[in-house]
C-alpha cells in the first residue's frame, strides 16, 4: 500500500464531504433566513421575559427596532434591490435589560418600597420574569440596581438558551438536509474510497480541485461552483440508477452483502457531511497545507443562519 495513494484518497474524500457539506450549508441558510428560524427562537424566549400578548410591543422599542435586520424582500429581490428590515434575531443582554426596565416603568427610578415595585411589576401580564422578579422583591431586594445586577444575570441565561434553541433547530435541518442529498445523489462513502483507490486520474483531479479550494481561504461559493466541482469528478452523480449492482445471477447472499454495505456507505456519509463544511474544510486545509493548518473556511447552517 502506497502512503501517498492513502493520503489522496483522504484528500479526495475529504473534499467530497467539504462540498456535500458546503451545499447543506448554504440551504440551510436560505431556509433560516427565508424562514427566520433564529428570530422565531428568541420571539419564543422574549415571551418568557414579557409574556406572549406584550411581545409585540416590547419588540417595537426604538433600542430593539434598531437591531432588526436588512434583508431581501425575497428569493427575487436580488434584482430589484429590494430590501426590507426582518425580525429581530439578536438582542445584547445590556440592551434587553434597559429595554425590560423601560418598559415596566423602572428606568427613571431609584428607589421604592416593595409595595411600589409589586405595583409597578402586577400591571404587567404573567411571565417568567414578573413571577422572577416579584419573588426577588419579595426576598427584600428593593434596590434598582440589585434588580438590573440579577436580571441582567437572568436574562444572560434566557439569551443563552435562546441560541441553543436556533442551533438545535439549524441542526436539526443539517441533518435532514444531509439525509436528502445523500439519498438523492446515492452517495456512498464506501463506493467513494474504492473508485479513489483504483482511478488515479480521480485521484489527481481531486487533490487539484482541494488545494484550489484550500488557496481561496473559504472564500464565498456560489450553489452552482459547488455543483459543478461535483461534476468534474465525475464519481458524484445524481440518481440511483447509476448505482454498481452487483452482476447477474447474484445470490441472496452476495444482494444482502451489497445493501449492507450500500446502507453503511450512505449511514456514513450522512455522518460525515452533517459534521459542516466548516469542519471538513480545516481538515483539509491540515490534510493539504500542514504548515498552514488552522482557520476556518465555510460555515455550519448552525452559525449561517
Amino acid at each position: 500500500m502506497s502512503f501517498s495513494q492513502a493520503l489522496e484518497v483522504v484528500i479526495g474524500l475529504v473534499f467530497i464531504y467539504y462540498v456535500l457539506g458546503s451545499i447543506v450549508s448554504l440551504v440551510t441558510q436560505w431556509i433560516n433566513e427565508a424562514f427566520e428560524t433564529r428570530a422565531r427562537s428568541l420571539e419564543k424566549h422574549l415571551m418568557r421575559i414579557v409574556g406572549d400578548k406584550q411581545v409585540g410591543d416590547f419588540v417595537k422599542l426604538p433600542q430593539i427596532e434598531s437591531l432588526r435586520p436588512i434583508r431581501y424582500k425575497n428569493m427575487f429581490s436580488f434584482i430589484t434591490s429590494a430590501t426590507e428590515p426582518k425580525k429581530v434575531e439578536k438582542i445584547p443582554v445590556s440592551t434587553l435589560v434597559d429595554s425590560y426596565f423601560d418598559f415596566v416603568g423602572l428606568t427613571a427610578t431609584k428607589e421604592v418600597n416593595a409595595d411600589g415595585l409589586k405595583e409597578l411589576i402586577n400591571i404587567l401580564p404573567d411571565s417568567e420574569t414578573k413571577g422572577a422578579v416579584i419573588k426577588w422583591i419579595d426576598q427584600g431586594v428593593t434596590n434598582i440596581e440589585d434588580l438590573r445586577k440579577r436580571t441582567t444575570t437572568y436574562f444572560t441565561g434566557v439569551m443563552e438558551q435562546a441560541s441553543a434553541t436556533f442551533k438545535s433547530n439549524a441542526r436539526s435541518f443539517v441533518i435532514v438536509l444531509s439525509i436528502f442529498l445523500t439519498i438523492l445523489l446515492g452517495t456512498d462513502s464506501i463506493q467513494l474510497v474504492r473508485t479513489l483507490w483504483t482511478n488515479a486520474g480521480v485521484r489527481a483531479l481531486a487533490v487539484a480541485q482541494a488545494e484550489m479550494a484550500v488557496q481561496q481561504e473559504g472564500a464565498d461559493v456560489e450553489l452552482e461552483d459547488l455543483v459543478q466541482q461535483l461534476s468534474d469528478l465525475n464519481i458524484v452523480r445524481v440518481g440511483w440508477w447509476q448505482t454498481e449492482l452487483p452482476p447477474a445471477g447474484s445470490d441472496a447472499m452476495q444482494w444482502a452483502g451489497f445493501v449492507l454495505l450500500k446502507v453503511l456507505g450512505l449511514g456514513l456519509t450522512v455522518a460525515a457531511v452533517s459534521q459542516g463544511s466548516s469542519f471538513w474544510y480545516d481538515l483539509l486545509k491540515k490534510l493539504v497545507s500542514p504548515s498552514k493548518g488552522g482557520g476556518g473556511g465555510g460555515d455550519t447552517g448552525e452559525s449561517k443562519g
